[in-house]
């Protein structure tokens, strides 16, 4: 039957489109559901197809953009019913996926959300360069005139709204086997240090010879932070950096962390000069982030 269908297909699709009354997919799905982040994005058409409504995850699962393209086919009309929509303002949380945003915690976005729909407007105060905001939000020039701040910074009271931007790209050296929990205590000494959220972290950067370090791939992957790598001969060409002769011995690499960091951030200017520790070095760098109004829509079914 159909709730068989379902739960043997609910995590091979990122979206179902139901041709069928909306009680059978409600009584169908509703075993599946586990947190709108994650869930696959449904849409219910009537056998005329005269609507297409979106069910669930109609912003982070791409509900919405589904139900519009399958509207268009059918020359039928979408129903939104996600109030942001339905006020015309921005989804949050798409734009602030869009931004490379990441809320400060699972209460954050709901918190932004509600503010946004009940007062038809939210003031946003932001460390990072903003071109153009989207509809509804504000920008105000201090914090404490805000709803909403964006900053790398963890240092806010605690019932602050902060959305942190993925603008830190940590350059990392390391000797062959470095374990995970070494690459962990040396990177939460150096943000912890300067009150800066590992949410914030864009990626790290290497050396390409470090392509197959164990721990250093692992740590990456808990985090899902990306790992960049460049050429010996890409990093020499950085200048003004600090030059290792460890490094240079070793690898051709004048330096490899403050170089990687640099090249990935596309700056010239370190946030934190290379630190050592036994078996590895890090440099941080700010890449460069602007907001703008774009909301990307999410839907790849």
């Amino acid at each position: 039957g159909i709730a068989a269908t379902m739960a043997a297909l609910w995590r091979e699709y990122d979206g179902f489109v139901m041709i069928m009354a909306a009680g059978i997919v409600v009584r169908a799905v509703a075993p599946l559901l586990g947190d709108k982040r994650t869930d696959p994005a449904v849409v219910v058409v009537d056998e005329r197809g005269r609507f297409a409504v979106s069910l669930l995850s109609g912003h982070l699962g791409g509900g919405n953009e589904l139900a519009r393209r399958v509207a268009a086919i059918l020359g039928g009309r979408a129903v939104i019913t996600t109030a942001s929509d339905v006020l015309g303002l921005v989804p949050l949380d798409l734009w602030a996926r869009s931004q490379d945003l990441v809320p400060r915690d699972e209460k954050t976005m709901n918190r932004a959300s509600a503010l946004l729909v009940n007062n038809g407007s939210l003031r946003l105060y932001s460390e990072i360069p903003a071109a153009a905001l989207p509809k509804g939000l504000v920008a105000v020039d201090r914090p404490e005139e805000a709803d909403l701040v964006i900053s790398s910074r963890t240092d806010w009271p605690a019932n602050t709204l902060v959305f942190h931007p993925r603008e830190l790209v940590v350059g990392v050296g390391c000797n062959r086997g470095t374990p995970v929990r070494e690459f962990a205590a040396a990177l939460d000494e150096v943000l912890a240090a300067r009150s800066l959220s590992p949410l914030a972290v864009r990626n790290l950067a290497s050396l390409d010879l470090k392509r197959d370090e164990k721990g250093l791939r692992e740590f990456a992957a808990i985090h899902g932070w990306e790992v960049v790598f460049y050429t010996k001969e890409e990093l020499n060409r950085v200048a003004g950096i600090t030059v290792s002769p460890a490094a240079l011995k070793a690898t051709g690499a004048r330096g490899v962390a403050e170089p990687a960091a640099l090249l990935s951030a596309r700056t010239d200017i370190l946030l934190m000069e290379k630190q050592k520790w036994p078996n590895l070095t890090l440099a941080l760098a700010r890449a460069k982030f602007t907001l703008s109004a774009r909301v990307r829509e999410a839907c790849n079914t």
